[in-house]
């Protein structure tokens, strides 16, 4: 007997359902008519779109694999280089659409970084990229994200070079941690 997850069943259940309502012309006409063409999708003409399943768990590893973890911290885990990527931030619904859209608006710095931190830019499919985004607006999913889902080499990726300053130092204010000596051995303390 196949057993399904709660998360995953009830994705398969909306794909479902849109695929339905898409089918039935319901999505069309709750939606404004913003279909361009009212073929139906069996015919082979008219809109081809298909749009993924997303897979926070996947999304989860693939964070990890692919080095966004190196600069995007989640639950405190992972580079501080750009924002943390935390789903409980106040963003309500989100559109994948603009969350990659977003991610485009700012390619050219993350390319950057990337060529920085890592020698080359990191390439994303449509379904990795589905997911990732999935990952980052799922909050089950990121309060499990653990230092123990970091494999040696994002270990590796997450000390890339920061100006010659170890990350902490080099991210402390961004952090919110004014930069102060103590002396060696003081306990761990807040002032």
């Amino acid at each position: 007997m196949t057993r399904y997850s709660g998360r995953g069943l009830g994705i398969g259940v909306a794909a479902l359902a849109i695929a339905l309502l898409v089918g039935s012309g319901t999505l069309t006409d709750a939606m404004g008519g913003h279909v361009a063409s009212s073929e139906s999708i069996g015919s082979m003409h008219g809109a081809r779109l298909v749009i993924p399943l997303m897979n926070p768990d996947r999304g989860k590893e693939i964070f990890v694999r692919k080095g966004c973890v190196a600069c995007h911290a989640i639950n405190g885990v992972g580079g501080h280089d750009a924002p943390p990527m935390d789903a409980h931030r106040d963003m309500g619904l989100v559109n994948p659409f603009d969350f990659a859209a977003m991610m485009w608006n700012h390619a050219p710095a993350m390319v950057s970084a990337q060529e920085e931190a890592f020698g080359e830019q990191i390439y994303f499919t449509g379904q990795e990229l589905a997911d990732i985004i999935a990952f980052m607006h799922d909050d089950a999913a990121q309060h499990s994200f653990t230092e123990h889902d970091l494999t040696p080499q994002a270990k590796k990726m997450m000390h890339h070079e920061h100006g010659g300053q170890p990350a902490p130092a080099a991210h402390a204010e961004e952090v919110g941690h004014k930069p102060h000596k103590h002396a060696p051995g003081t306990p761990a303390h807040n002032d």
